[in-house]
């Protein structure tokens, strides 16, 4: 390894950074949002189970390709097939994390602009209804919306620019535990609100009896987000690791981190949703229309809903950063010296190409293509079509493109798990993932109607 080549200074520090870039709207609005329209505990564990046995597979093929070759994802594709277009998978994948980005610091901004309101006071006094129409006023102001996405870009290119030790690794140390500790306060003052039996029952209580095909393919989508497989991130941010690094066990660790975030983030909301009588479906606004209106309602309100904002920031950052960093990584190819450079430029071009997605809720509201917005056309096409095309290509070549024995050497290394579950791995690998995939995918451009 170069000297020029940068590394995470501890395992703790690689697992804290990788679980964060997991660990972001996925978790902690996505996962309660798809929980409530598809049936609670049923989804909730039909989640877990793709989580570890189809997501996790692919989360430790990044991991063996990223530290294998120890380049950024463009060249760790051509360290293994070189003079070939399999490196198109990492090409891909910064497309997708571009495009990912642009519209997720809109949302990074809209939590901005809350964090704002709470500290200045401006949400004391509204009555419950007034939460709707007032986020719809904040993220309609071009001017504020436009703002807030610029600031919150501008504090992801600071800590990114920084590089991976001085940066993402020492923010990614103080922010997971944060969010953490946080979860924990908001739990305990959710679970200690009245009639709350309902929606831990709702969460937690697997009725199947109203499982259909549909919430099965919702589950497995939401396993690829929630773990941030697809887009090569993991490769880029493994090639940082030593060989010493036990690769299966850091897969373990990171599925475990996202699982728990996405139960703690369940008992935090659904308790309190049912509570106060909302409804569980209720998507963006579960957030910041809905949890607004019910902080409003407590004792502290305005201090827990700050420390929910604060936790959200959080979660949001550390994903951000890796989604610059795999566009960094490849365009510096490990020169730290032209680092802050391709940071800022790559930052603010993110920044412009997310202003559509910005003006989406006003000014650029009535224009859209096939019938949605900037933002929801972004969005749906990350995880509807780029993600999943992403996992089934990384699959393939995992599975083709680079000799068994290769995949067998490097998961063996600093690992005693390693030779063990080799062969469970590599035919997951192989058969499972691809069937499971391609499967989700024809669902969601219609050529199944489960």
């Amino acid at each position: 390894m170069s000297a020029s080549k940068e590394q995470w200074t501890s395992k703790l520090g690689f697992i804290l950074a990788t679980a964060g870039s997991a660990i972001g709207l996925g978790a902690i609005w996505k996962f309660p949002y798809m929980t409530g329209v598809s049936g609670g505990g049923a989804f909730f564990f039909i989640f877990i189970i793709f989580t570890i046995f189809i997501g996790m597979p692919i989360l430790l093929a990044e991991f063996l390709i990223g530290r294998g070759s120890e380049k950024d994802a463009i060249r760790a594709y051509k360290t293994f097939a070189p003079n070939t277009r399999w490196h198109f998978i990492g090409i891909l994948g910064m497309m997708t994390c571009f495009i990912l980005l642009s519209f997720y610091s809109v949302v990074g901004g809209w939590i901005l602009i809350y964090i704002f309101q709470t500290i200045t006071g401006n949400l004391s006094g509204l009555l419950q209804n007034d939460f709707g129409g007032l986020f719809d006023d904040l993220i309609a102001n071009p001017f504020t919306a436009i703002s807030a996405q610029f600031v919150f870009m501008i504090i992801t290119i600071l800590v990114v620019a920084r590089g991976i030790q001085n940066g993402i690794e020492r923010v990614s140390k103080f922010m997971m535990p944060a969010l953490f500790i946080a979860f924990i306060i908001l739990i305990i003052r959710s679970l200690t609100l009245d009639n709350v039996s309902e929606g831990i029952s709702f969460f937690l209580y697997p009725d199947f009896s109203n499982l259909n095909s549909k919430t099965i393919l919702f589950a497995l989508g939401q396993s690829f987000f929630s773990i941030s497989v697809g887009v090569s991130v993991m490769v880029t941010y493994s090639s940082y690791l030593s060989k010493q690094e036990d690769l299966p066990k850091s897969a373990f660790t990171v599925v475990l981190m996202n699982i728990l975030i996405s139960l703690l983030a369940g008992l935090a909301i659904f308790p309190a949703v049912f509570s106060f009588g909302f409804e569980p479906t209720e998507g963006p606004g579960l957030l910041f229309v809905v949890l607004p209106a019910m902080f409003s309602q407590m004792p502290l309100g305005e201090i827990f809903l700050f420390i929910f904002l604060i936790l959200f920031l959080f979660a949001t950052f550390t994903s951000a950063f890796s989604m610059v960093e795999i566009i960094v990584a490849a365009v510096t190819k490990g020169k730290n010296e032209t680092r802050k450079k391709a940071t800022w430029i790559t930052g603010l071009l993110i920044f412009l190409a997310g202003i559509p997605s910005a003006l989406s809720f006003g000014l650029l509201s009535d224009m859209t293509f096939f019938d949605m917005t900037m933002f929801d056309l972004s969005d749906y096409l990350v995880s509807n079509i780029l993600m999943p095309i992403g996992a089934l290509a990384i699959a393939i070549f995992t599975a083709f493109k680079i000799p068994r024995k290769v995949l067998l050497k490097e998961m063996s290394e600093g690992s005693r798990l390693g030779k063990k579950i080799f062969v469970a791995w590599f035919m997951i690998i192989k058969y499972v993932v691809p069937v499971a995939i391609v499967i989700v995918f024809l669902d969601v451009i219609g050529v199944l109607n489960f």
